[in-house]
């Protein structure tokens, strides 16, 4: 079965028929091509596929497209703004917090929504907030790093 959807995903309105079992995130990277919502364990357990519903983390491989109906998505393409990269991403570059990039989208998108909570986080808190994200990468100093600095930027 089929329904019809809308969404606002960065700011663009659609409407798209979706079968009802799929994702969010199937629906995000095939029908509208935002290949930075990234599709890791496909379980919940790794936080790559997190995208902002309504200004909140979920995570899009568990959320049913058709549950996202009416709703304001924000993936990773979505932060920037003219061509300018959101702070958490020029941060997230300057302190080597990116590698492979796979688990990046997610981190930030975390991150943005802690900093819009906390404008001064501590370790701890950026800890917290990214303890769903998993990366083999970077071993998450950077990662904390490039949010303190951009929580730091961010307030002036």
């Amino acid at each position: 079965m089929r329904r019809e959807i809308r969404l606002t995903v960065n700011g663009k309105s659609h409407k798209l028929e979706v079968d009802l079992h799929r994702s969010l995130a199937e629906v995000l990277r095939n029908e509208l091509k935002l290949t930075g919502v990234k599709y890791g364990c496909g379980t919940g357990e790794c936080g790559a596929c997190t995208v902002l519903v309504d200004g909140e983390p979920k995570l899009s491989c568990l959320t049913l497209a058709v549950a996202a109906d009416g709703k304001e998505i924000t993936t990773i393409e979505g932060l920037s703004e003219d061509g300018k990269l959101h702070p958490l991403q020029e941060a997230f570059i300057e302190h080597g917090a990116i590698q492979c990039g796979y688990c990046t989208p997610g981190m930030i998108l975390c991150a943005k929504t802690l900093l819009d909570e906390n404008a001064k986080p501590t370790e701890e808190d950026v800890r917290q907030y990214l303890r769903g994200n998993l990366c083999r990468c970077t071993g998450y100093v950077q990662v904390v790093e490039a949010v303190l600095a951009a929580a730091e930027e961010m307030r002036g």
